[in-house]
């Protein structure tokens, strides 16, 4: 093989993983995450709580030794936190603010399966009507005739935002998210 047709092939699974998401459920609403960012899936396990913080930040959980924020998504949607029940899943996802990563967990009432989504079967984020923040959705997929939420991974779990909320429930500020 050519080093062109190893870059073309890198190239074509390189899209083909970017087209790829992770999907999950939140209440009764089908949500998805583009692969890339997905470090792994947890049982869930209580995690460790940490006081001052934001409702929706449950704790920290022990990841091989690194202490990992993990998000309650029904909490930091603005919606009450569901139950845990045992398809109750954390799932791993590395973020990247300029050159820093970070690693959070999130929790998901149950991980239903990867789909593959094609550019075309993807529709711009609405401007109203989502039951979440607009800037929170990436686009709707539209997969077996219905639509799946695609969540812009770095607007949800935005660290900036996250630590401003968080400095602002420790000093009882009330603080409104950039919409």
């Amino acid at each position: 093989m050519t080093n062109n047709t190893v870059a073309k092939a890198d190239d074509a699974e390189r899209r083909h993983d970017q087209n790829q998401y992770l999907t999950f459920v939140l209440g009764r609403e089908t949500f998805a995450l583009g692969i890339l960012s997905i470090k792994e899936i947890l049982e869930y396990s209580a995690p460790t709580e940490i006081p001052m913080m934001p409702a929706f930040i449950r704790g920290v959980v022990n990841l091989r030794g690194a202490a990992v924020p993990v998000v309650d998504l029904c909490a930091r949607f603005g919606r009450p936190s569901a139950a845990v029940t045992k398809k109750t899943c954390v799932v791993i996802i590395e973020t990247r603010v300029e050159d820093e990563s970070h690693v959070i967990g999130v929790v998901v009432d149950a991980v239903n399966e990867v789909l593959e989504i094609p550019d075309s079967e993807i529709e711009p984020a609405p401007s109203f009507g989502a039951s979440i923040r607009a800037d929170f959705i990436q686009g709707m997929g539209k997969v077996r005739g219905k639509f799946v939420i695609i969540l812009d991974v770095d607007r949800v779990l935005c660290v900036e935002e996250m630590e401003l909320l968080t400095h602002a429930a420790a000093s009882g500020e009330v603080v409104q998210p950039a919409a």
